[in-house]
């Protein structure tokens, strides 16, 4: 994600691929465009480290983040 697409995306969550994914499809239901960025996969094939294994991160954009994010508290109440 470039500079200018992360000032049109916030981060709304962060989980496990498979959960990502779940929350990924509820959202794009509602209408709300999102983003996934994998640091560890992408570090993977770049030849180095980054991020950690398992954790993929959910963007929304900024326009429909509230929204997006009482979703995801709905959807998962436990996370941060």
């Amino acid at each position: 994600m470039n500079d200018e697409e992360q000032q049109e995306y916030r981060r709304v969550y962060t989980g496990s691929e498979v959960n990502v994914q779940h929350l990924q499809n509820l959202l794009e239901e509602e209408g709300i465009a999102t983003r996934v960025r994998n640091d560890f996969d992408s570090g993977l094939r770049a030849g180095f480290g980054g991020g950690l294994p398992g954790q993929v991160l959910l963007f929304a954009k900024s326009k429909d983040y509230e929204k997006a994010l009482r979703i995801t508290n709905e959807t998962f109440p436990d996370s941060d």
